[in-house]
């Protein structure tokens, strides 16, 4: 593994604005939205990249970077060894090659075409994605990729056929290779042995370094290009180089594949809550594929007031983190960041409470996500009439209501 994936250059992609995910990206960038309690959205693609053995990263950030590239600096950087040419490394746009900051995907990497021609020693570049929940082995990847002497890698999942509007999808023939690729089609090629399936690219890209860089020239030169890698590269390469699809091999250990694109409010919540079953879907407790992060110095959560007549602070299906007072309240299939208080009288369920919230007395929180920072008064009901809640919070289509500091009782911003 070693030599192979010292080879190997790792590009993250966390620039995106993620606009699907307002109002949790309103003032963070998206692979900086907490997950799980303890934890961000992209320490799981970097956890990945940690257990898969590939230590060399630059990670292309952009829109609200300030507090993503705080808890890299702070839980990332001492993961790897300077002194073996090791390192994850921040990028942000430089402006190194035009005027316009980053127009896709594509462009991102073109941009930082100087970086990455600094690296030496590598021969393949892999294109990854902050923004997803899922355990893969990347070595097996670039393992691939070299013994298909492929020219270009697109990681492959199988998604049911209803749901392949949203991806990139593949028609692949009986020995790997990728003949076609539509972004998101109305009428997608289902896969020749299950019609109800089709073959869906992850947003993971292996690239030979020497052909990486002539297609990002060639696209940057395309007046009429989205520079997009799955818009436009992946149609550039297909007809013209060895393209193979690299399936999905799941190191979560489950009967199921988990991969989840966390990029809205409803899946990033679902995702959330894939984690509090009493058999989780994702698994956190793996210690043969640990995810790791950065995390401040809390004293251990405390649950208080057993005394008879008094409402006991419990928490039962749910996940609590260092730092939390449940003092009297109960929480139920819920998420709770660090430092979070419950008081006495309030139950919160089926809700995702990010770090340093206060929940007053007498509260009832059902279906919500509470952004850090937020003290709810007293008697604050949130979840239980949809109608009242859009006076002054943010609610999705399917009820699930996000309270953020901007959403005051006079109403939504």
């Amino acid at each position: 593994m070693g030599v192979l994936m010292n080879g190997t250059l790792g590009v993250l992609l966390a620039g995106g604005v993620g606009e699907r995910l307002y109002p949790l990206t309103r003032h963070r960038a998206k692979p900086a939205v907490p997950f799980g309690g303890n934890y961000r959205i992209v320490d799981v693609t970097l956890s990945n990249c940690v257990n898969s053995g590939l230590r060399k990263l630059f990670i292309f950030t952009q829109y609200k970077s300030l507090s993503l590239n705080r808890h890299i600096r702070n839980g990332w950087y001492s993961v790897v060894a300077q002194d073996l040419d090791e390192f994850i490394e921040i990028v942000p746009p430089q402006k190194r090659v035009g005027e316009d900051w980053y127009l896709g995907t594509a462009d991102a990497v073109w941009q930082n075409i100087y970086a990455i021609n600094g690296v030496s020693g590598i021969e393949f570049v892999l294109v990854l994605s902050g923004d997803h929940i899922y355990k893969m082995n990347y070595y097996r990847m670039v393992k691939h990729h070299l013994d298909k002497q492929a020219d270009v890698t697109i990681g492959a999942i199988e998604v049911p056929i209803e749901e392949s509007h949203r991806f990139g999808i593949m028609r692949v023939d009986s020995s790997g290779r990728v003949r076609s690729f539509t972004e998101k089609p109305a009428i997608p090629d289902p896969l020749p042995d299950n019609p109800r399936k089709a073959f869906a690219s992850m947003g993971i890209y292996v690239f030979s370094k020497k052909l990486l860089l002539e297609v990002l020239d060639a696209d940057a030169r395309n007046p009429s290009s989205t520079h997009d890698f799955g818009r436009d590269i992946l149609g550039m390469v297909i007809d013209k180089y060895n393209v193979s699809a690299h399936n999905f091999v799941d190191e979560n250990k489950k009967e199921a594949q988990y991969w989840r694109d966390v990029g809205t409010i409803e899946s990033y919540y679902e995702a959330n809550m894939d984690l509090v079953a009493v058999t989780p879907l994702f698994n956190l407790y793996d210690k043969e594929w640990p995810i790791r992060t950065h995390q401040r110095q809390y004293p251990p959560a405390k649950f208080v007031f057993a005394d008879e007549g008094k409402r006991m602070g419990i928490a039962v299906d749910s996940i609590v983190s260092a730092g939390c007072i449940i003092s009297g309240g109960k929480v139920q299939n819920s998420i709770l960041s660090p430092d979070v208080r419950v008081n006495s009288y309030s139950v919160v369920s089926h809700s995702i409470i990010f770090a340093h919230c206060d929940i007053g007395r007498y509260c009832r929180i059902r279906n919500a996500i509470i952004d850090r920072d937020v003290h709810l008064p007293e008697g604050t009901v949130i979840g239980y009439d949809p109608e009242e809640d859009r006076n002054h919070y943010y609610v999705t289509d399917s009820g699930i209501v996000v309270v953020s500091r901007e959403y005051t009782s006079g109403g939504a911003p």
